[in-house]
């Protein structure tokens, strides 16, 4: 099982790089960068309600849960 986080097409849709998504939300580009690619381990609530703020959009825009073999 996994959680797939689909915040690249969420980026693109609303014509937006990560850069400035980073400074709208006042992370690191490194962090968004590590949450994009599916690679974050943990995200807080204070980073999620920013970045849907941001991004006119719903968690479960930016979440979603597949089943499937972990890795």
């Amino acid at each position: 099982m996994a959680i797939v986080v689909s915040l690249d097409a969420l980026l693109h849709a609303r014509r937006m790089t990560l850069t400035e998504l980073a400074a709208a939300v006042d992370l690191s580009p490194v962090n968004l960068s590590i949450l994009k690619t599916g690679k974050a381990r943990a995200i807080r609530f204070s980073t999620l309600e920013a970045i849907c703020r941001v991004l006119e959009c719903q968690p479960g825009d930016l979440l979603a849960f597949e089943e499937g073999d972990e890795t």
